[in-house]
């Protein structure tokens, strides 16, 4: 057993075991939405709902693994939100790609996350985008989710005349909005696991409102569903065929991914007094590279990005501080495997709530945007509005920094700027070059 805990990074005489299970339950309850959520949404791109949820399944299993036994740190992984709506609504339904593209997209991204982190190239490119956007990011992307739960719930509806309106009154969304007060009371009251029992209480009332559907012969437990239908169907010619926006749809992926998990794991350590005295994060090359290997494997099993999830900070909280606390969490996720049918019944009422609190909390780095700088609240506004209005995180992105190079230019603060950010501005220019050319 010894052994096993020095794997884990687990010191008995610093740690206890019961204190790092318990953080590992917690952080599993917080974050297990995804399990409900991740199918239907990636479904809404031509994917096998069944398949999809246990390829999420397995892909957090696995990258939580790396983290546990490689970086030996108490953060879990899977799909992450944001990307996978990227991946979903961006990606195939609006810019015309294959979900089998998308894969290959996702893909391409973990290899090249792996290859940053070997190289030690990561801090560059991270440098490459400024603060400022890096928090407008998080904040368009928390509006577009908070949008798409909405449109699940019937709350609003699609309207020529101003894009959305309210909808009717309907059970849906009369249960949506159940769902959505009871995830907001449970939250505030610090409920471990607030977001899945709210999804999991909301399909039940769904029940005799006729909103769920209970299949004949309904079971909650079953044999893992086979991944066979979307694993390993990548397809990899438009990158072959050196196609300028599918490049920069994996250089949009790699930047999301890269600073949704720095973000993550910096907010979580800094809360906690885990980051050291002297500013640096110990073991983060080892955590950045169970990141790139889980969304690398995901995509082998068809499934969006895997990343670090913020909800591991409800973990940390708890006491969670090795890799005991992230491996009773993939443990916890490889048992849910048999739990298919249970996830798979739940209507996209239910998931409302969890979009939407997902979204309200994804606009707290609104506050740290600078607003006494016009130079820096511009393109950081255009970055939020943007993302929801256009439902495209890369047009909020790309929109985002070439504002932000334009107006440094245009203010004689060019000088403010990095080469970097010089050379992502021109490829962003010769994609819209592109676009121009072949209308």
């Amino acid at each position: 057993m010894n052994k096993i805990y020095a794997l884990l990074g687990f010191d008995p005489s610093k740690h206890l075991v019961k204190t790092e299970v318990l953080a590992g339950l917690t952080t599993f309850m917080t974050m297990s939405y995804i399990l409900a959520v991740n199918p239907l949404i990636l479904s809404a791109a031509g994917m096998d709902r069944g398949a999809v949820f246990s390829a999420t399944v397995i892909s957090a299993a696995v990258a939580t693994l790396v983290m546990a036994f490689y970086a030996k740190m108490p953060f879990a992984l899977a799909p992450g939100m944001g990307l996978n709506a990227f991946f979903a609504y961006t990606l195939v339904l609006m810019m015309g790609y294959s979900w089998q593209e998308a894969l290959a997209a996702v893909f391409v991204e973990g290899v090249i996350f792996i290859l940053l982190t070997v190289l030690k190239i990561r801090r560059a490119l991270v440098a490459a985008i400024p603060e400022n956007l890096r928090y407008a990011l998080s904040v368009g992307i928390g509006l577009f989710i908070a949008y798409i739960g909405l449109k699940n719930g019937g709350i609003i509806v699609g309207d020529k005349s101003t894009l959305t309106v309210i909808g009717a009154w309907t059970p849906a969304s009369m249960l949506a909005i159940a769902g959505t007060l009871l995830g907001v009371i449970l939250t505030y009251m610090k409920v471990k696991g607030a977001l899945f029992f709210t999804i999991m209480a909301t399909t039940v009332v769904g029940i005799p409102m006729g909103i769920t559907q209970l299949p004949e012969g309904f079971t909650a437990f079953s044999m893992p569903i086979s991944i066979e239908p979307i694993a390993l169907h990548m397809d990899f010619h438009r990158f072959l065929e050196l196609d300028p926006d599918y490049y920069v749809v994996v250089f949009t992926m790699l930047f999301m991914d890269l600073f949704d998990t720095l973000g993550t794991m910096i907010g979580a350590m800094e809360s906690s007094g885990m980051i050291g005295k002297d500013g640096r994060i110990p073991d983060l090359s080892k955590a950045m590279m169970a990141d790139a290997i889980g969304t690398s494997i995901g995509a082998m099993c068809g499934t969006s990005t895997t990343t670090t999830y913020v909800e591991s900070a409800a973990g940390i909280t708890e006491g969670g501080r090795t890799g005991l606390t992230s491996l009773t969490v993939a443990i916890l996720f490889i048992l849910s495997l048999f739990m298919a049918p249970l996830f798979l019944v739940i209507p996209a009422a239910a998931t409302t709530s969890a979009l939407l609190l997902v979204g309200t909390m994804m606009i707290i780095p609104v506050r740290r945007i600078s607003f006494d700088d016009i130079t820096e609240l511009l393109p950081s506004f255009l970055t939020i509005i943007i993302i929801p209005l256009s439902s495209s995180i890369s047009e909020g992105i790309v929109l985002g920094l070439l504002s932000y190079v334009l107006v440094k230019v245009l203010t004689g603060s060019a000088r403010k700027l990095s080469l970097s950010m010089y050379f992502l501005s021109a490829l962003f220019l010769l994609k819209y070059l592109s676009d121009y050319l072949q209308k």
